[in-house]
């Protein structure tokens, strides 16, 4: 009550508050937060926002998948330690894992040193949207990897064996067995890059040299800069709720899936 739902309570209070400033001195009960959030210059950034985490979370799932579905299938001793390897970056902190990127990025940052040994020029990966997009991957691919592997190796092999004994090559015991089985962790791990990828602003404001604003450093600069919490409270209801719509199609989907998969079990896979 205290951690959760006191501060969601304050947000909302805040998020109709028609007066600026950081207080809730002469309170007055508005819609204008919202109706100033839905102008055509913060509808962009929202817009933006969208696109940077879905094709974060696209490129997640495209790298992570094959990854977990190969560190599944290796024997215990190199699954756990190619594993380890994903969790490790994890106990260090969000911004020293960001700010390491700076000196692998950079005109003269490790990568185009390297590339420079063998003549190529100066790549220009910095402070642009390809040097978000790599901070995003490699800071969410952990959440898209995890999910999936854990799915992947808890699934029970005898169906894998049953599929193959009645005729079934790799390919279609991927297709028929594997992947559906695995759509689970493939929902969690959507929705574990997803939801903090459209609210990060760490990654922008460092990789991005504060050139592209997303929804993030929006709510950030009226908290830390601008002081209008009352605005800034209105936008993270809005995300909110976008987060919790996003939350029910995943579920819908995963149920959807699942009676599938039950009620078409009597019948033949192939």
């Amino acid at each position: 009550m205290i951690f959760l739902v006191f501060p969601l309570i304050l947000i909302l209070v805040y998020a109709f508050n028609g007066n600026t400033g950081m207080g809730l001195e002469n309170y007055s009960f508005s819609f204008s937060n919202f109706q100033r959030f839905f102008e055509p210059l913060y509808l962009k950034i929202l817009f933006v926002s969208l696109g940077v985490a879905l094709l974060s979370t696209i490129v997640c799932l495209l790298v992570g998948y094959p990854v977990a579905y190969i560190i599944s299938r290796l024997s215990s001793k190199w699954r756990d330690s190619l594993i380890l390897l994903f969790v490790i970056p994890m106990w260090m902190n969000f911004l020293l894992r960001t700010y390491a990127w700076l000196t692998l990025l950079g005109n003269n940052g490790l990568i185009n040193k390297f590339l420079a040994l063998f003549g190529v020029a100066p790549l220009n990966i910095m402070y642009n949207m390809k040097a978000i997009m790599i901070g995003m991957v490699y800071n969410f691919l952990p959440f898209m990897v995890l999910p999936i592997y854990t799915n992947l190796l808890k699934m029970d092999k005898s169906l894998i064996d049953a599929a193959k004994d009645l005729g079934a090559n790799d390919f279609k015991v991927f297709l028929k067995v594997i992947l559906p089985l695995s759509l689970p962790g493939v929902y969690t791990g959507i929705t574990m890059v997803f939801i903090p990828a459209i609210s990060t602003f760490i990654i922008p404001n460092l990789l991005g040299g504060n050139k592209f604003y997303l929804i993030g450093n929006l709510i950030e600069q009226q908290f830390t800069f601008t002081g209008n919490w009352a605005f800034g409270s209105a936008i993270s209801m809005v995300l909110i709720i976008i987060m919790l719509i996003f939350l029910a199609g995943s579920n819908k989907s995963s149920k959807e899936k699942n009676k599938v998969k039950s009620g078409s079990s009597g019948g033949g896979l192939w």
